[in-house]
């Protein structure tokens, strides 16, 4: 899938690196601003129990 990905990419050694750096920062930005606060009310990740 990668290997995909970095062939459909556009331009030379430089711009293919610049591009698929600037996609995962895309890709980050979506998961963080978007996708995980969607989700954090629906998985209760904060709950923890500590026994004896």
């Amino acid at each position: 899938m990668y290997g995909w990905i970095w062939r459909m990419l556009p331009g030379n050694l430089v711009a293919r690196g610049f591009t698929a750096l600037v996609l995962a920062g895309l890709v980050a930005a979506v998961l963080w601003y978007v996708v995980f606060p969607w989700i954090e009310p629906r998985v209760s990740l904060d709950l923890t129990t500590v026994g004896r």
